[in-house]
């Protein structure tokens, strides 16, 4: 059963605010590298894409899905603090009365806001290189990044709900797997079949939200578009980790975890 690995997300989300608690200022930085690792993620993807892309292949987004696997791997092992994957930890530690809701708002707010301030100081670094400066290069990613903000909101929430689902399974599951080899498999397959499936990440839509701007966006590509993706998306992100997986393990392993603390 899956009482151990919950455990260890209320180890986690303990050791989270503690580091809030000794220093809101590390946290928001442990913030802001985890996007910036999405948006390496971002950038080999439709970097790899692209070569497909620009062929007019079919294997353009498998190739994107498959390579983004690299940035769920820089936050499980390079450390890091993600909005989405912390809608789960926080919400279902806060239903195990391990921690007040006041404070897990205030670390899903911090979190969040430093996710922004890391996509957008890593759109400078992408800027600055040069490297989506070509417009031989930056086809994929802006092809993408315009079709994302006009999709209806609907959509955009209901993907959102999906893909947070899936994410946070995909740094759940592997808890309870033993070696690195096994985790590392795992969390490429899930953040590959949610990129493949179409749903949206709050987060790396920021970072690719972020890139585009500073790539010569088409003129439809605008902030009030950005607005009308990221709202619903965030919002679906949310349900998905704080209600499908935080408050799901909470109700459904509720009896084993009282039963236990009784003996």
């Amino acid at each position: 059963m899956e009482q151990e690995a919950l455990l260890l997300v209320e180890e986690l989300s303990n050791k989270k605010k503690k580091i809030y608690d000794q220093s809101p200022l590390r946290y928001i930085l442990r913030s802001i590298l985890a996007s910036m690792f999405i948006g390496f993620g971002v950038i080999v993807a439709f970097k790899a894409g692209n070569f497909f892309y620009v062929e007019h292949s079919p294997l353009a987004y498998p190739i994107a899905a498959l390579t983004f696997g690299a940035a769920i791997i820089l936050i499980a092992y390079g450390g890091g603090d993600l909005f989405t994957g912390n809608t789960f930890y926080y919400s279902y530690t806060a239903l195990r009365k391990k921690l007040t809701w006041k404070m897990a708002f205030k670390l899903w707010s911090t979190s969040y806001v430093g996710n922004i301030i890391g996509a957008c100081f890593f759109a400078f670094f992408i800027y600055a290189t040069g490297l989506f400066s070509d417009e031989s290069t930056t086809g994929f990613l802006l092809s993408v990044a315009d079709k994302k903000v006009h999709l209806p909101t609907s959509e955009l929430f209901f993907r959102g709900i999906l893909c947070n689902w899936l994410v946070c399974l995909a740094f759940f599951i592997p808890m309870r797997l033993k070696g690195d080899g096994a985790k590392l498999f795992t969390m490429m397959l899930f953040v590959f079949c949610f990129f493949i499936s179409g749903y949206e990440h709050s987060i790396a839509n920021m970072c690719t939200f972020a890139i585009a701007f500073v790539s010569n966006p088409p003129d439809s590509f605008t902030m009030q578009g950005v607005i009308h993706n990221l709202v619903p998306v965030t919002l679906g992100n949310f349900i998905g980790g704080a209600v499908l997986m935080g408050w799901m393990y909470h109700f459904v392993n509720k009896p084993f975890i009282e039963t236990k603390k009784a003996d």
